[in-house]
């Protein structure tokens, strides 16, 4: 099993595509809008992707966080609110805002699973500040670290419950940055006294099955490497500091804050401590690269995977109505 998610490029595996997933054997796959048309069509793909890697834990990845970044849309499926939403409840009633982020992963996760997707790519627990570029601004649950966590940690029990993994992300914290790692390189040049509150709600979330690190210089820590890339950050913050444990996959390789070819930011990024690679654009050129430049997954990285995809379950332990009415009704009292 090779350590990287790869994506698809339509809404049913090609030729060339199954041929050479069955060769390469990835950890896992990551959908996207491109992949998704109804129901049926997206039960039926996932189905074949377990399939084709004979494993029924196969970790069948999506963003869906609700707000701006949704794979799955309405009128095929409902749309759902973003961080901010939460963020305004909680100054009013902390206890409120918690309960309708579990209810809302609740939700989410049981829409997921009714699918075959097992992992989810939220929640996301990047603070935010007055600086924050809006690509991560419009979908962070607030500025306070505490509030961020408690909220974090409600998403990812509510996927829990419905059997769907969460993804803690963008370690050790993407708050900080003023421009888009999907176009430029970001560089923080916050002390490491600043950063110690921006890793804290990754701290509390410690025991998450999941994380995904962020394409972020930190100079106070690597002022030549972006986290996704720096042993230093990954050993010393993120596994030590931090006291995460979970698989730790790449934020996309193909965004622009990185460079190199394919194979050679995946090739680095293991080396650097990153258990999984995320690769989603199905280029199939770029696909054979990573495949060709990368190992098999590290033992160390397989048992964080088994241990993740443990919490697995068949759909049907949410009623997704009663969440969502649960979710609706918290969120009106803003």
């Amino acid at each position: 099993m090779k350590p990287v998610i790869f994506g698809l490029s339509g809404l049913s595996l090609t030729a060339d595509e199954r041929a050479f997933f069955r060769e390469a054997d990835p950890l896992g796959y990551i959908l996207f809008g491109r992949n998704v048309r109804d129901r049926a069509q997206l039960t039926a793909l996932t189905a074949d992707l377990r399939a084709l890697s004979g494993r029924d834990d196969l970790p069948v990845l999506i963003d869906q966080e609700g707000g701006r970044v949704a794979r799955m849309a309405p009128p095929e499926w409902p749309a759902f609110p973003a961080g901010p939403a939460f963020d305004a409840l909680y100054d009013k009633a902390p206890s409120s805002a918690i309960a309708a982020a579990k209810a809302n992963g609740a939700a989410l996760g049981a829409m997921l699973a009714e699918v075959g997707i097992t992992v989810d790519c939220a929640p996301l627990l990047d603070r935010r500040f007055a600086e924050t570029v809006p690509a991560v601004a419009e979908r962070a649950f607030g500025g306070d670290a505490m509030q961020v966590a408690a909220l974090g940690r409600a998403m990812l029990d509510g996927l829990a419950s419905a059997g769907v993994v969460g993804v803690v992300k963008h370690m050790p914290g993407h708050g900080r940055a003023v421009v888009d790692s999907h176009y430029e390189l970001p560089v923080v040049s916050a002390s490491d006294t600043e950063l110690e509150e921006d890793i804290a709600p990754f701290r509390t979330l410690a025991g998450a099955p999941m994380g995904m690190t962020c394409h972020v210089i930190f100079k106070a820590w690597d002022a030549e490497r972006p986290a996704t890339l720096s042993p230093t950050v990954i050993a010393d913050v993120i596994r030590s500091r931090i006291g995460f444990d979970g698989l730790l996959m790449t934020d996309d390789i193909d965004m622009k804050a990185l460079s190199g070819t394919p194979g050679e930011k995946a090739a680095a990024a293991l080396a650097a401590g990153c258990d999984v690679v995320l690769d989603c654009w199905a280029r199939m050129d770029e696909m054979v690269e990573i495949a060709g430049r990368i190992g098999e997954t590290s033992d160390a990285a397989r048992a964080r995977l088994d241990r993740a995809m443990a919490g697995v379950a068949k759909p049907g332990g949410v009623d997704f109505a009663e969440a969502i009415g649960k979710r609706d009704a918290l969120l009106a009292l803003a």
